[in-house]
C-alpha cells in the first residue's frame, strides 16, 4: 500500500467519523464508505458489492435513547481494506464487520463520554459570550470523532498483508461460517424493512413488474435503475395530469370559485 493511499483511506477514515455524529451527508453509511475504500485500493466493485451487503445489514442499526449501535463507520472502512488486501471474500469481509461493529460501538461511547467535558467548556463560553470558544469545543469534538476511526484505520493500514491473512486464516471456519449465516438473515430483515416501507397499496404494481422482469429476463442493476427511473417519470407525470384535469373541467363548465375578501363585512 502507498503513501498516497494511506493518506486518502485517513481522509475517508476522518470523514466517515464525523458523519457518523453529523448524520447529514450520511458519509458513515456502508455503502458510501466502502466504496470509497475500495475506489482508492483499486477495487471498486469489491467495495461496492462488500458496501451494498454491510448496508442491508445496518439497516436496523440505529440509536435508540441511550442505546448505542454498532459503528459502522469502522466496521465498513476495516473491513474493506482487510478484504481487498488480503483478497479475501465478502463472507470474510461480512465476519469482520459484525466483529468490529461491536468494538467499534465501545470505542464510541468512550469517545462520546469524552465530548461531555467538552460541550460543559462550550456551555460555560456561551455563557461568557465567547463564540471562538464554543467554535474551538464543537471543532475539538469532531476531530475526536474523526480520531477515532483515523488511528485504527493506520494501524490496520500498517499491518503487513501477510499477518492480516494469517490472522484471517486462524479463525474458526464455525466463527465465519456463523457470522455470514447470521448476517445473511440480518440481510433478509433489512429487505423486509424495505420492502414494508414500500407497502403503499397504488406502488405495489411496480415492486411486482420489478420482480417478474428480475426472475425471467437478463437485466442488470443499471438497466433495472434507467427502467425505475422512467416508470419514476411517467407516474409522476400521469398523476400531475390527472390532478390538472378536474380543475379544467370546472373552468370549461363555468364552475368557478369566486373569492370574497371582504369576511368581516358580514
Amino acid at each position: 500500500m502507498s503513501l498516497i493511499q494511506i493518506i486518502l483511506l485517513l481522509i475517508i477514515a476522518a470523514i466517515t467519523g464525523i458523519g457518523s455524529v453529523l448524520d447529514e451527508g450520511q458519509t458513515h453509511r456502508p455503502l458510501i464508505a466502502c466504496t470509497l475504500v475500495g475506489a482508492v485500493l483499486g477495487d471498486l466493485k469489491t467495495g461496492i458489492i462488500l458496501g451494498g451487503t454491510l448496508e442491508m445489514m445496518a439497516l436496523g442499526w440505529m440509536n435508540v435513547g441511550l442505546a448505542m449501535a454498532p459503528d459502522t463507520a469502522i466496521a465498513s472502512v476495516i473491513s474493506t481494506i482487510l478484504v481487498i488486501t488480503a483478497h479475501q471474500g465478502i463472507g470474510e469481509g461480512i465476519a469482520v464487520a459484525i466483529a468490529l461493529a461491536a468494538a467499534g460501538q465501545a470505542l464510541t461511547i468512550f469517545v462520546r463520554t469524552l465530548t461531555v467535558f467538552l460541550i460543559h467548556r462550550a456551555d460555560k463560553y456561551a455563557q461568557e459570550g465567547n463564540f471562538k470558544g464554543i467554535e474551538i469545543m464543537h471543532i475539538t469534538a469532531m476531530a475526536f470523532q474523526a480520531l477515532r476511526v483515523m488511528i485504527p484505520t493506520l494501524i490496520v493500514a500498517l499491518i503487513s498483508v501477510h499477518a492480516v491473512q494469517s490472522f484471517l486464516g486462524h479463525i474458526p471456519e464455525v466463527i465465519t461460517k456463523g457470522l455470514q449465516l447470521g448476517g445473511g438473515i440480518i440481510v433478509v430483515v433489512g429487505y423486509a424493512m424495505v420492502i414494508n416501507m414500500m407497502n403503499i397499496p397504488h406502488l405495489k404494481p411496480f415492486f411486482y413488474i420489478g420482480f417478474l422482469l428480475a426472475a425471467f429476463t437478463n437485466f442488470n442493476l443499471v438497466g433495472f435503475g434507467a427502467l425505475g427511473l422512467c416508470l419514476a417519470l411517467l407516474y409522476q407525470q400521469v398523476m400531475q395530469k390527472n390532478n390538472l384535469q378536474p380543475a379544467a373541467a370546472q373552468v370549461a363548465a363555468g364552475h368557478t370559485t369566486v373569492y370574497d375578501d371582504d369576511d368581516l363585512d358580514a
